[in-house]
């Protein structure tokens, strides 16, 4: 087990995406991919966050950095700080802002800065 692995697990042992278990992540995928009231590109977002923060996305959803392995908690923190950083940049186009947006919200839960799941 490298070390990475062995911070993204728990004391009892179940893995984590973030600080969540990968099965709350994995559950909120599969529950975003069943509704339909999201808008479109907001939800592709936030399933392209979590699936890059479970690793199962080579580059991620904004910066388009490559880890070799999942991602760890300073790097879903970096995306998320990168998604910020889009989101205020008034010369962002809405079409992509919608996107960003879905982004930020699902890897904010992902690392703890929201209680909110997507």
């Amino acid at each position: 087990m490298t070390a990475s692995q062995d911070r993204a697990t728990r004391e009892g042992g179940a893995p984590l995406v973030g600080v969540r278990p990968r099965t709350d992540v994995d559950l909120a995928l599969k529950y975003l991919t069943a509704r339909s009231d999201a808008p479109a590109q907001y939800a592709l977002g936030v399933a392209a966050a979590y699936r890059w923060a479970m690793g199962r996305a080579a580059q991620a959803p904004v910066t388009g950095t490559a880890p070799r392995h999942q991602p760890d908690l300073r790097l879903l923190t970096a995306e998320v700080d990168a998604a910020v950083v889009q989101l205020d940049d008034v010369t962002t186009p809405a079409s992509v802002r919608g996107f960003t947006r879905g982004v930020h919200d699902a890897l904010s839960w992902v690392c703890g800065y929201s209680d909110q799941r997507i």
